[in-house]
């Protein structure tokens, strides 16, 4: 296994998440490609999105419904500010995981996250594990509670 897929394996223990990590054959990066390789519905993958924010700066990790689509104007207010997509470069050194492998867990350092409330409504979802073509199954309230993730309704998007 790479060392950012180790520490998604690792970062699951810790917070004492029964997951396996599963490497598919062929790419997951998009939640198409994901939830086809899955087997699962798009809306059960989560897509971790990475923006900055516009005042303070720092990182911040929205975790979206493949099925939906993140409107930055709308999201700001949720968030206590404004965002814009941040630098992969940036990314990559501050969360330890490239574009199209970002977990919700293994950062490097701590991030604030939200997730997308629709992602709730499933019994189990997807996530990234740290590489594009690795995915770990979990109950998102399970996720939602271990990760302390604030609530991001976007279930009328």
């Amino acid at each position: 296994m790479s060392k950012s897929v180790n520490r998604v394996h690792e970062a699951a223990k810790s917070l004492g998440l029964d997951v396996e990590v599963v490497r598919m054959p062929d790419s997951t990066r998009t939640a198409a490609d994901a939830a086809n390789a899955c087997g699962c519905e798009v809306g059960q993958i989560v897509k971790s999105m990475i923006f900055e924010g516009v005042e303070s700066g720092e990182l911040k990790l929205l975790l979206v419904s493949g099925a939906h689509d993140v409107d930055l104007t709308t999201i700001s207010d949720h968030v206590g500010e404004g965002l814009t997509r941040a630098d992969p470069k940036r990314v990559r050194e501050e969360t330890g995981f490239a574009i199209g492998g970002v977990s919700p867990i293994g950062h490097l350092a701590p991030i604030a996250t939200w997730m997308d409330d629709t992602l709730l409504s499933y019994q189990e979802v997807w996530a990234a594990a740290g590489a594009p073509n690795a995915v770990f199954r979990v109950a998102p309230d399970v996720l939602k509670a271990k990760i302390e993730a604030k609530a991001l309704p976007l279930n009328s998007a």
